[in-house]
């Protein structure tokens, strides 16, 4: 691990009670943190040169009850690699925006709030990205069942295949 990692990583232990380190390679870590230490974590890493924002995704960790908020931070300046996360409950599946910190973390939040149904405190802009009429569970939920959503949205068709058609088609005879 290089030398700023190694600096990096004794701060956070000064900043987080509880944090669980994980060496991927010589620059990139991972940080387990408790949901109430992450922010003040992610304020370190930001004016600490990780001013890139690279991913914001979720885990479903369904069996666990538990959804895990992942944070990606990249440094320009050291090259090194940062992954924040945190695992907060299913049921109760709120935690604080990050958009004060980074302001496009506002449009993975919503990304977030729109597959996972997690709810960002201080994000007042929770509209659909994507799904402007869904109307079921978040579909990235491991508890989403997309085939029993087919079969409630769309009727069972049945089609004829005309397989003389199609190789007319293949075949450059006919266009579409």
């Amino acid at each position: 691990m290089t030398n700023s990692m190694n600096e990096v990583i004794n701060n956070v232990k000064n900043i987080a009670s509880q944090v669980v380190i994980n060496e991927i390679d010589e620059r990139e870590i991972k940080l387990e943190l408790n949901e109430k230490e992450v922010i003040n974590v992610l304020s370190y890493l930001k004016g600490n040169g990780f001013s890139h924002l690279s991913l914001m995704t979720v885990v479903d960790w369904i069996a666990e009850n538990k959804f895990e908020i992942v944070y990606i931070l990249f440094s320009w300046e050291t090259g090194n690699k940062i992954i924040v996360s945190t695992k907060i409950d299913r049921k109760e599946a709120k935690f604080v925006t990050i958009k004060h910190l980074w302001p496009t973390a506002r449009f993975y939040e919503r990304e977030i709030h729109e597959f996972f149904g997690i709810e960002f405190k201080g994000n007042d802009d929770m509209k659909p990205l994507f799904l402007e009429i869904w109307d079921d569970i978040p579909p990235l939920r491991k508890d989403f069942d997309p085939l029993e959503y087919s079969k409630k949205k769309f009727p069972d068709r049945e089609y004829e295949k005309d397989v003389i058609h199609e190789a007319k088609i293949i075949r450059g005879d006919i266009n579409g």
